[in-house]
């Protein structure tokens, strides 16, 4: 079973070499990627003048980039990582889906992908403007939506695409954007096809979902954004630590899942657990972020491909932390490398700001001597 959060160990070195030695184990996880596959295009330019049809920016074309978003960026950012990722999908038979395609990280198996040609390609188009010396930042964004619902030929197509792959993976991210692939009968489906694998670990499930969580549930974890949580119980957090712990908690029972990271921009992360003490992990790096696209795949990329190193909750959190941390400072939908995230562990790994609640016996933990369990670490 996975670990469980038995932290903070007995040091400081120990804790990083344990660190480093998961970021090391991750060439051999195999992941499969289960979701929403969307084009990230970005189309560049600079401010030229005001129009004099409307009042609005006249932008001289730079360049235009076109990379996975959704499930395709949280495969991307596996590979990127060091492990090997398997994607399942969709893509249509139009020219996004092909330049898509593509894009993919070597590393990225693509086997599993679907090409419809009924399906139209979901894109996101981001304008982004500047000038000559200034970062450019974003003006409008165009969704082209895809064409749903898909066929009972694509969509068996996809389920025969799916069965061998789960037979194989050490884990299993569900990347769900909303347009109806990932529903929870197929995560049910998932979990179970899983569960009957004779392996000495089990197959973590993860799910990231943007309008229905709870909808989901008996799976492994969530990587939910705070806006997210905020909007799925109706519970206002901001600065109210009370009700952090109240909607962690909520979420915890009505989901029924083994742990709960709650991601929370500046403010860092919160990881939930039956009966033990809510953990407050602070951002890592600068808060003053460049770019948060796609920063929830990266998230949810590094927890997965942690726990099927071996990682604990705890620890896949750090992890996590570090990861996010390092692609909110990168332009664009980007991912984060094995090197930069062992670079992190290796040059931060300052656990003295995490704090953890009294919520839950202290189960698991093994205190310094003199310690409580308000104490900050």
């Amino acid at each position: 079973m996975i670990t469980r959060s038995i932290h903070p160990g007995p040091g400081e070195a120990e804790r990083r070499e344990r660190l480093l030695a998961l970021i090391d184990g991750f060439t051999s996880r195999r992941v499969l990627v289960v979701g929403d596959i969307i084009a990230d295009e970005f189309i560049y330019g600079e401010v030229a003048r005001m129009s004099r049809e409307a009042p609005v920016l006249i932008l001289k074309y730079n360049a235009t980039e076109l990379v996975a978003g959704g499930a395709g960026n949280a495969a991307n950012n596996v590979a990127a990582l060091g492990g090997r990722a398997r994607l399942a999908g969709i893509v249509g038979a139009d020219a996004e889906g092909r330049r898509l395609l593509a894009s993919f990280h070597r590393g990225v198996d693509r086997t599993s992908i679907v090409r419809a040609r009924r399906y139209r390609t979901p894109v996101k188009t981001r304008i982004l403007a500047g000038g000559v010396h200034s970062a450019k930042q974003q003006v409008v964004r165009i969704d082209r939506e895809a064409g749903w619902p898909l066929s009972r030929a694509v969509s068996g197509a996809f389920a025969g695409k799916l069965s061998p792959a789960l037979a194989e993976c050490d884990a299993v991210l569900l990347s769900d954007y909303g347009s109806g692939l990932v529903t929870p009968a197929l995560a049910g489906a998932v979990r179970a096809a899983v569960a009957r694998r004779s392996r000495r670990r089990p197959v973590p499930v993860l799910i990231d979902s943007r309008y229905r969580l709870l909808d989901y549930r008996g799976l492994t974890t969530c990587t939910p954004n705070e806006s997210e949580v905020e909007q799925g119980l109706g519970i206002h957090i901001n600065d109210d630590a009370g009700a952090l712990e109240r909607a962690g908690r909520l979420l915890l029972r009505r989901t029924g899942m083994r742990a709960v990271l709650i991601t929370r921009g500046s403010r860092g992360m919160a990881l939930f657990q039956p009966k033990q003490p809510t953990i407050h992990i602070p951002i890592f790096g600068s808060d003053e972020v460049a770019d948060v696209t796609g920063a929830g795949d990266t998230v949810m990329a590094t927890f997965g491909v942690a726990l099927a190193a071996g990682a604990s909750f705890y620890e896949a959190a750090r992890l996590a932390n570090y990861a996010g941390g390092l692609v909110v400072m990168k332009r664009g939908t980007a991912t984060v490398s094995a090197t930069e995230l062992g670079d992190a562990v290796t040059t931060d790994h300052d656990t003295t700001l995490e704090n953890w609640s009294q919520e839950g016996p202290a189960q698991g933990r093994r205190p310094r001597e003199g310690s409580g369990p308000n104490t900050e670490r």
